[in-house]
Parts: C-alpha cells; sequence; structure tokens
C-alpha cells in the first residue's frame, strides 16, 4: 500500500492529499530519510511524522489488503515517542 493511503487509512493524517502533501514536503521521514508518497509500507517500518506542534515516532505493525470498515486504525500501528516541538 501507498505511504499516502496508509497515512488516511491508520488516521494519521484526515486526508490523503494532506499526507501527500506532507510527504512532498519532507515531514515524514524513515532513518532520516524523507520518503515519497509511492513508498510501499512495510510491516516493521518505523516512520517520524513532523506534525506542525509535534513529532510523532509510529512502528507500522500491519498493512491492510484493501481499505474495509472492519480495518481498526488503532492496529495498524504503535506510538513510539511524541516530542512537542
Amino acid at each position: 500500500m501507498r505511504l499516502d493511503k496508509f497515512l488516511k487509512v491508520a488516521r494519521l493524517a484526515k486526508r490523503r492529499s494532506e499526507a501527500h502533501e506532507a510527504l512532498e514536503h519532507g515531514r515524514i521521514l524513515k532513518n532520516g530519510v524523507a520518503l515519497k508518497p509511492a513508498y510501499a509500507v512495510k510491516p516493521g517500518d518505523v516512520l517520524e511524522i513532523r506534525y506542525a506542534t509535534r513529532c510523532v515516532t509510529i512502528r507500522v505493525r500491519e498493512v491492510p489488503l484493501r481499505v474495509t470498515p472492519a480495518v481498526r486504525a488503532a492496529d495498524l500501528y504503535e506510538q513510539l515517542d511524541v516530542r512537542l516541538e
């Protein structure tokens, strides 16, 4: 699944276009490297997401094959760290 779509499905971004814009501006990192919207998310990826006032680090637990109402956003990732900026 594309990273911009994963962020929307996991409710880490309100809209896919918002996630796409954050990725284009380099606000989502993996190992210190900015990611592109088409990056294929894999379980185990550790991502650093920079919002306006905080920085959240997550580990991807699961990537759904398709989006259905049964997909629970809380099960898709675990929050590792939150820092205020």
